[in-house]
């Protein structure tokens, strides 16, 4: 499978069963008017298995599998727990603990990140 076919196949997989949620940057000093800017994004959001609970995996976390396409300018996403960086899924705001951009490369070409996401 190349780049093109990996990504035409993530893109209809998630049309089918995936959701869009909304990856939040926070611009300037933290406090309660905090500006911020919203991009909507393509995800499959799973939980983690109990054997998958291991290192920095917690009971609650979640992965979002999200394309890479509808993020745009959000590139690279910051992951930790007072980054400023969120994800709000299903109405909720909840913490990006982490970025993985390997596992869904294609030589090379990035076609999802997988984000653990807390909250």
């Amino acid at each position: 499978m190349n780049a093109a076919e990996a990504l035409a196949s993530h893109r209809a997989m998630l049309a089918e069963i995936g959701e869009d949620i909304i990856i939040r940057r926070y611009y300037g000093t933290a406090g309660p008017n905090r500006a911020y800017a919203d991009t909507i994004a393509r995800a499959r959001i799973v939980g983690y298995q109990p054997r998958d609970l291991v290192g920095g995996i917690s009971q609650g976390d979640r992965k979002a599998i999200v394309l890479v396409d509808t993020l745009g300018a959000l590139l690279p996403i910051v992951p930790g727990r007072d980054s400023d960086d969120k994800a709000v899924v299903r109405g909720k705001e909840i913490s990006i603990i982490a970025v993985d951009d390997s596992t869904r490369r294609i030589g090379g070409t990035l076609i999802a990140l997988e984000l653990q996401v807390r909250g």
